[in-house]
């Protein structure tokens, strides 16, 4: 497979560079956490200014089209730099199931402001017993005439703060945890019945609980492939999570090599002792195995088993990821868990990319066969 990237996606990818190295350090990345909606609005339109936000979405809709080796290098760009914009929820999840699933009114609508990044879309899936299972949906849809009424409580919205609407899945039929029966319907933030509580995860962003009491949209909402859908966009929005994941795990890696070279102990750099140039040779061979399973699902693009590969990269990266930040944490002591070092803000994140939407666990039974 040629993984050389073409004249426009370079550009991109240097962009994407360019941003991170001029709108982030660790006191600037407080401060867009610390906004409402856990990002910056102003770095959020320049993504859009950038080409950024429409880079993965289709060129029928406004977008760049690009694919996912074009896509992985910007994500472990913005790793790099710990970007908090919510390219993933809002864009290659939200957007792109809208996008590709609405009826043609409504993607006319949208898809004009969603390739800017004027209006952003949350997925609203979750439930507090679903523990990862795609399928677990007891929130309801009543269809009467052509509108639906919904009920139902969704804990956990990323990305979710300050939306413009969300995609909520709500069950017609059968029982929880049964797969027919579900479908994702385009619900207006402002729509009448809509309970929302903003609440914090623990990489510092910003999530929802969304509650749905007696929320009525017109049948037209309802996105045309229901949970099938959903399983079209998330492969590709999972491996850009795994890229983010690689991003900061070299970023992690590399300010900790920096540190050693210069912290000294008994007159000794610390670099110099055995015991931690083995420990942080062992890491650097998970930073390769991780690109190299990013690389073997690129390859996948396109073919049957993407989504395989996908799961089996994100099985590793997910307990990998962790295991390095901790490994970097205890080299830098008490102040790695800090909020003055690039370490514990990363780590943060890696805690929250390796649990979601699903933990190790699910994603490696996936890769074996052993899970649907």
């Amino acid at each position: 497979m040629n993984f050389d990237l073409s004249e426009e996606e370079t550009m991109v990818q240097s962009l994407a560079q360019r941003f991170v190295q001029d709108r982030y350090d660790v006191e600037r990345r407080r401060g867009y956490l610390a906004n409402e909606t856990g990002f910056s609005q102003e770095n959020w339109s320049l993504l859009g200014e950038l080409g950024l936000i429409a880079a993965p979405l289709a060129p029928e809709n406004g977008g760049l089209g690009f694919g996912a080796c074009a896509l992985v290098p910007v994500f472990e760009a913005l790793g790099g730099g710990l970007a908090v914009e919510p390219l993933i929820d809002n864009v290659l999840i939200g957007a792109r199931l809208l996008l590709a699933q609405g009826q043609d009114d409504l993607v006319e609508v949208w898809q004009d402001d969603l390739a800017t990044g004027h209006k952003r879309i949350a997925l609203a899936h979750a439930e507090a017993a679903s523990r990862g299972v795609a399928t677990w949906v007891e929130s309801t849809a009543h269809i009467e005439g052509d509108h639906v009424r919904i009920k139902g409580i969704k804990h956990c919205v990323p990305a979710g703060v300050g939306a413009d609407a969300f995609l909520i899945s709500a069950r017609s039929t059968g029982a929880a945890g049964e797969r027919d029966g579900v479908d994702l319907y385009l619900v207006p933030a402002s729509q009448p019945g809509l309970i929302q509580r903003p609440w914090r995860k623990v990489d510092g962003g910003a999530a929802l609980h969304l509650e749905c009491v007696d929320v009525v949209v017109p049948l037209s909402h309802r996105l045309s492939d229901g949970l099938d859908g959903l399983d079209k966009v998330m492969p590709l929005a999972k491996l850009a999570q795994a890229a983010e994941a690689v991003g900061i795990m070299q970023r992690l890696f590399d300010d900790t090599l920096d540190y050693l070279r210069t912290r000294s102990q008994f007159n000794t750099q610390l670099g110099k002792f055995q015991a931690i140039q083995h420990r942080m040779v062992a890491q650097y061979a998970v930073l390769e195995q991780a690109r190299a399973l990013i690389n073997l699902a690129l390859v996948c693009e396109g073919q049957d088993g993407f989504a395989q590969a996908v799961d089996g990269a994100r099985a590793f990266i997910s307990e990998g990821s962790i295991s390095l930040g901790h490994e970097m944490i205890q080299f830098h002591g008490g102040m790695g868990v800090s909020d003055e070092l690039a370490i514990g803000h990363g780590h943060k994140r890696l805690l929250m990319l390796s649990r979601w939407p699903e933990d190790a666990g699910a994603a490696l039974d996936r890769f074996a066969g052993l899970a649907a």
